[in-house]
């Protein structure tokens, strides 16, 4: 995980999102999944987190998904609200589910807290994460199998083997997976 800025509300979101989704949510008080009418503002969100995943801090080529941070099963009021929408891959979103703000929220991440550690590709947390934080941040990696698991690290080995192999750069590096390119510099240096 890394930095990330909260992302503008685009214009008109409130107008074609909000207000018929909190509308729709009050005659369908049961429904157990809302309809997704924050869809057409996807690539806007992506392009907010530098089209990143909030949680893995790589480039998600599948185009990620719209996560409620709160999920709708514990905060169906936040359904439609902006300001609860995170960048995510599927997998991870699907992992995370209704964990909620057990997880660590990529908008509360310090530079410096996750780190990628070569030639694992495994990512921990590091000594500059919080103590407020840590027990989140070790949940995080966890549950969403940040550390090692299997998908994630396939991903990461995409991106590493283009590196290795010459077909991307550094820079291309930093733009897909900046962790990986800090391991990567990390490791060059004496």
């Amino acid at each position: 995980m890394i930095p990330v800025a909260r992302v503008k509300k685009p214009r008109g979101f409130d107008a074609k999102v909000k207000e018929p989704g909190d509308a729709w949510l009050a005659n369908n008080p049961a429904a157990a999944r809302p309809p997704a009418l924050w869809g057409p503002y996807t690539s806007r969100l992506s392009d907010g987190f530098s089209n990143l995943c909030g949680y893995a801090a790589m480039h998600d080529p599948t185009g990620g998904t719209v996560d409620h941070f709160l999920s709708f099963t514990h905060h169906r009021d936040l359904a439609y609200a902006w300001s609860n929408y995170r960048f995510a891959s599927g997998p991870l979103n699907s992992s995370k589910r209704d964990a909620d703000d057990a997880v660590l929220d990529p908008f509360e991440v310090g530079a410096g807290w996750f780190e990628i550690i070569l030639p694992s590709l495994q990512m921990r947390a590091t000594n500059a994460v919080p103590a407020a934080y840590r027990a989140k941040a070790e949940f995080t990696l966890t549950r969403l199998k940040l550390r090692d698991g299997e998908r994630v690290i396939r991903w990461r080995r995409s991106w590493y083997r283009m590196y290795t192999s010459g077909q991307l750069t550094l820079d291309g590096l930093r733009t897909v997976a900046p962790l990986l390119a800090a391991a990567v510099e990390a490791q060059a240096v004496p």
